[in-house]
């Protein structure tokens, strides 16, 4: 098993650079197999996650060529079957774009049940309400997603509840749909507009992302075209809660700072200082931070998945912080490990009360998903003596060259097997 042995301590200096959004990426992947053209993507981040993705279509007859580690070419002309039972898909979840995407070129579909996560129930009821309402029967066998229709048309839609993976997944269907579809409640989240401006460069006519009311007329088909995925805002949000944590300097290149207002505004509060460039944010801070009240929201408001970063920073502000987690039900697993660092947390239900101590301890931790992960190792630049954060496949998901970019800031981590012993203390004498 592949861990990382950090050791605390050492401020984050410097400059960093953003890759593309992990979730606008699968998003834009399931959409590039709506069009038999050749489409080119560019700024795609090299994580597991989006390597599962075009491991997937490649599969199913997708022609997949990599230019480089960021940039692919995607030609969907000779796909052979919609049944997409690959082993890896079942890891992820977004293998559900996959479904809205078929469906709308192909009128069939069978995908897995999403995999991904452990942090709560996300059920897919949203998703089948908007196939159903587009004319499509949706039924779940043998662990399969199974759709089909003979003409999906336009419909109007109001989702239950907001949903970002819903709003995209029908989004997909409806702009080959036959007639106008208008989507209601509907999720605002960048990746969301990042995924209707792309299928908008293939030729599909969608309007109102960004908004809670979307507007999709169905055109007969999709043609090739050329884009880049928007900066990821929760892996430059990772770093500015990272600088703030290590009392460090960080420059963070690459970014769309509106997408990080949410996260700024908690940071100034708190106490660290936040200064905004067109493409660019810098992060300080020095000395004690404050304590906070932070719920999770649908975007434009505090992302759930930051929590496990502000919850990690403010075990060690000054004062009682609560964080209350209103997306996801069991997003707060990570406490447990945190405890063994020292951290004072007490969860109650869906809010974790937080009262800040001097300091963490460096001790061997789980990291039970993506976010917690990265936060973990956030823990682990702060704490005193070395930290263990393992698993680190989760994390690799969602962040490119994560340890590499801690190195580059100054950070003192490395990934190591966890039985090679003679790696572990050739880190601790580099390290002192």
């Amino acid at each position: 098993m592949e861990q990382y042995i950090i050791k605390g301590g050492r401020p984050l200096t410097g400059e960093v650079m953003v890759g593309g959004a992990k979730n606008a990426a699968l998003g834009i992947i399931a959409a590039a197999v709506m069009t038999d053209e050749t489409v080119k993507i560019e700024n795609v981040p090299d994580v597991k996650d989006i390597n599962y993705m075009l491991q997937a279509i490649e599969d199913i007859g997708a022609k997949v060529d990599r230019i480089n580690k960021n940039t692919v070419k995607i030609n969907a002309s000779k796909i052979n079957t919609v049944n997409v039972d690959f082993d890896y898909i079942r890891k992820i979840r977004a293998s559900y774009y996959l479904v809205g995407a078929l469906l709308g070129k192909c009128k069939n579909a069978q995908v897995p049940l999403p995999g991904g996560c452990n942090i709560g129930s996300r059920p897919i009821d949203q998703h089948i309400k908007g196939f159903e309402a587009l004319g499509a029967a949706v039924k779940i066998e043998h662990g399969l997603i199974c759709a089909n229709t003979d003409n999906l048309k336009g419909n109007h839609i109001y989702f239950d509840g907001v949903s970002v993976g819903a709003t995209i997944n029908t989004m997909l269907a409806a702009c080959m749909a036959d007639g106008l579809t208008i989507l209601e409640n509907a999720a605002k989240e960048p990746h969301v507009v990042d995924v209707a401006n792309f299928l908008n460069s293939m030729g599909a006519n969608i309007k109102g992302t960004g908004t809670d009311i979307i507007r999709i007329k169905g055109v007969p088909k999709l043609h090739g075209s050329e884009y880049s995925i928007i900066p990821d805002q929760i892996e430059a949000g990772t770093f500015m809660f990272a600088a703030a944590a290590s009392k460090g300097d960080i420059l963070i290149k690459n970014v769309i700072p509106k997408h990080l207002e949410a996260i700024t505004a908690k940071l100034l509060e708190i106490g660290a200082q936040v200064v905004e460039f067109d493409d660019a944010i810098r992060v300080r801070a020095c000395g004690k931070l404050g304590h906070s009240h932070v719920k999770t929201l649908v975007y434009p408001g505090f992302p759930t998945d930051m929590q496990p970063q502000m919850t990690t920073l403010l075990a060690v502000s000054q004062g009682t912080s609560i964080v209350t987690e209103s997306i996801f039900d069991n997003r707060f697993k990570y406490v447990d490990e945190l405890s063994r660092m020292g951290a004072s947390i007490k969860v109650e239900s869906n809010t974790a009360i937080i009262d800040g101590v001097d300091k963490l301890t460096g001790a061997t931790v789980w990291a039970p998903d993506l976010r917690a992960g990265a936060a973990l190792v956030i823990a682990g630049l702060m704490a005193d003596g070395y930290t263990v954060v393992e698993p680190v496949d989760y994390i690799e998901r969602g962040y490119e060259n994560f340890e590499e970019k801690m190195q580059q800031l100054g950070a003192a981590i490395t990934k190591i097997d966890s039985e090679d012993i003679k790696a572990i203390r050739k880190f601790k004498l580099k390290v002192g």
